[in-house]
């Protein structure tokens, strides 16, 4: 068996490769909540990619043994049909986005689509590491690779949540007459009689309170509050129609101290759900914002360095 492997050490290290790069995809490819990628025909267009991709990343390891530097273009074309699959789930989830009663937004979808651009590079990256140390070292090597890749996979796949930039509380829902508040944060003026009893029969407030100035500043960004009124949405359900304005979720901020007011009328008006569901929601890499970083923000040291 060793003598075998040994013989075929370059197609054992590409079946390898292939194997822990299709395995990294399949890690990362889940149908959750938002319902996307679809079940089964979104699920098998991205395995395929990731077969794809773990193919390149496994052949391109001999290809440099062989000083084939021709076969490593194939990447390039490899990263340019990775941009084009960004293309098609933005414009996807851009028209699906049109007939959402409450929305992803622009900023939501562009994060999606990031991410399964992203992932095909982190396949190609494991499938590298587990091709490379089977043909130099061996194939046990090679599968220890593929575990080291999967593991910095898991690490990789996923980002900040909301929970790792402010305190999320719920907050009483209150009316003022026709204006509405949720804890001592406006929200909007709600002028029809039935809309006000509707609310004081379903609404539900959360209020959101930053860590620091990043995390105000991020909370401020018009799409990560979209993405967290699309998330409650989704998982609360909404007690709503088309057509009816003043039932949508509002996300409003503070002036005073930056925090973030949230108000929804949820099918399921459970506030400790919507406290977790709020949480869990991710913090959106367009939506990062750091002031704090800036030089100008940073308390010198010392007065001459």
């Amino acid at each position: 068996m060793t003598a075998y492997f040994a013989a075929h050490k370059l197609t054992v290290g590409i079946l390898i490769g292939v194997i822990f790069g299709v395995a990294a995809r399949l890690m990362m490819l889940k149908t959750d909540y938002r319902q996307y990628p679809t079940y089964p025909h979104g699920r098998i267009i991205h395995i395929s990619l990731g077969v794809i991709a773990a193919a390149l990343g496994a052949i391109a390891v001999p290809a440099l043994f062989n000083k084939d530097y021709t076969a490593i273009t194939f990447l390039t074309l490899a990263a340019q049909q990775f941009r084009d699959v960004r293309k098609m789930e933005r414009e996807t989830l851009t028209k699906i986005d049109e007939l959402e009663l409450v929305p992803r937004g622009a900023t939501y979808i562009e994060g999606i689509a990031m991410v399964f651009e992203g992932r095909n590079y982190l396949v190609i990256m494991a499938a590298f590491l587990a091709s490379l140390g089977s043909i130099l070292l061996g194939w046990y090597w090679g599968a220890a690779a593929g575990l080291l890749s999967l593991w910095a996979v898991r690490a990789l796949k996923s980002g900040k949540s909301v929970s790792h930039i402010a305190k999320v509380e719920t907050a009483a829902v209150r009316q003022d007459g026709p204006d509405l508040y949720v804890g001592d944060i406006y929200m909007m003026n709600v002028g029809l009689a039935s809309n006000r009893e509707t609310i004081s029969e379903r609404g539900l407030g959360l209020i959101l309170s930053p860590f620091n100035a990043n995390g105000k500043a991020t909370l401020g960004n018009l799409g990560q509050r979209q993405a967290i009124l699309f998330d409650l949405s989704t998982l609360l359900g909404v007690y709503r129609d088309d057509g009816e304005p003043a039932l949508v979720p509002l996300a409003k901020l503070d002036m005073r101290d930056g925090r973030l007011g949230i108000f929804l009328l949820p099918q399921d008006k459970d506030p400790g759900k919507a406290r977790a569901v709020t949480e869990r929601v991710p913090v959106l890499e367009s939506a990062v914002r750091m002031p704090t970083e800036a030089k100008v923000n940073r308390k010198e040291k010392g007065a001459n360095g």
